[in-house]
């Protein structure tokens, strides 16, 4: 799918250095590449149906800043929460969950991130599909 979904930014190029940790396709355009700012910026774009692995950020924090089509956002042991333009989501450090499309959308968020990423197992398409059931 090309579909273009932000409301911001054309949509970045495939997110290969990424894509082991992500099932689907999702791009990603870098908004800040300055080595003296100690935060990642970055608008991804993910195809429907598209998540990335369940992960968790350490020593630091991530926020999500939706700009276009329908998402999923899920800590673990919480309901997932359905997103959609100008919803913002903050994770705090050490929060395991996960992130991406609905099946029947795109999906496009600006991501602050801080700290260091561990990736942890794949959302599986059971998880999926119990999320996009509700």
């Amino acid at each position: 799918m090309t579909e273009q979904t932000s409301k911001l930014y054309e949509r970045g190029p495939a997110n290969t250095a990424y894509a082991q940790y992500f099932t689907g396709n999702s791009y990603l355009r870098g908004l800040v590449a300055d080595p003296a700012v100690n935060v990642g910026v970055g608008e991804v774009t993910f195809e429907p149906g598209c998540r990335n692995n369940w992960h968790i950020h350490h020593d630091g924090y991530q926020i999500l800043i939706v700009t276009g089509g329908e998402g999923w956002y899920q800590e673990e042991g919480q309901p997932a929460r359905k997103l959609t333009l100008g919803d913002v989501v903050v994770t705090h450090d050490g929060v395991k969950h996960w992130h991406g499309a609905t099946k029947d959308s795109a999906f496009s968020h600006i991501a602050i991130t801080a700290g260091t990423p561990e990736w942890l197992e794949p959302v599986s398409d059971q998880q999926y599909a119990a999320v996009e059931a509700k």
